[in-house]
């Protein structure tokens, strides 16, 4: 078994339900990236946030950020953020929402979403029903697409997903897909779970990705990373 590359989600993956990343993760990555086995992280996170945990972490393998809108690595693209999709499609949704949503918009609306290039999310304090009945009839509503991060609602262009922007990164960097562990818990780990050689599901994963998965773990958040890259990376 060849492990080239481990890609891995950020929230309910290294970290735990309150968002706090759990050291154990911190420890198998840090042992991967010292065997030579590079991290790509992937997550619908802003590309700021997501950098800052490659960079605290000591992951090597660049990142996928909101959902795959996003790429980075350092010492590629003039070390400059590569956004893969334009956010035409997305801001008419959002007006749309603003218009049909009033107060509730700003209410609910994420305060990250100034940082984001590509997609718009909201708290689930809003109903994921609701989100989707107020877009029901935007003329676009075909090519977008809403994701339960499990601690967010994204709206996506369906142009982007998690696996096709992770495979464009991997093939960029000579890495063969079916050599990258790729480690989630939630629906919007699926696409990149499926282009991925070995699909790892931890404990807390959706029953949906756990059935997608080649392996799912014992434990729980961090502690399942460690165990998936300790019993097939290392």
């Amino acid at each position: 078994m060849t492990i080239e590359a481990i890609a891995v989600d950020i929230d309910g993956t290294i970290t735990d339900e309150k968002r706090q990343i759990c050291i154990s993760a911190i420890e198998a990555l840090r042992k991967a990236e010292s065997k030579g086995i590079p991290t790509i992280i992937v997550t619908g996170n802003v590309v700021n946030y997501a950098y800052a945990t490659e960079v605290l972490i000591g992951c090597s393998g660049g990142l996928v950020a909101e959902n795959g809108g996003i790429v980075f690595k350092e010492g590629e693209n003039n070390n400059a953020v590569e956004t893969l999709v334009e956010r035409d499609l997305v801001s008419s949704a959002e007006k749309h929402l603003k218009e049909r949503l009033g107060d509730k918009f700003e209410k609910h609306a994420s305060h990250d979403n100034m940082y984001r290039l590509t997609e718009t999310v909201f708290y689930k304090t809003l109903a994921r029903e609701e989100l989707e009945q107020t877009l029901s009839d935007f003329e676009n509503l075909d090519k977008i697409e809403i994701y339960d991060s499990g601690f967010a609602l994204h709206i996506t262009d369906k142009r982007v997903n998690k696996g096709a922007a992770l495979k464009y990164l991997c093939e960029r960097n000579g890495i063969n897909m079916e050599n990258v562990m790729a480690i989630g818990d939630s629906q919007n780990d699926e696409d990149f779970l499926r282009v991925a050689g070995y699909k790892i599901a931890v404990g807390n994963a959706e029953d949906k990705l756990k059935e997608i998965s080649t392996y799912t773990c014992e434990n729980n958040f961090g502690d399942g990373v460690a165990e998936a890259i300790e019993k097939f990376a290392i």
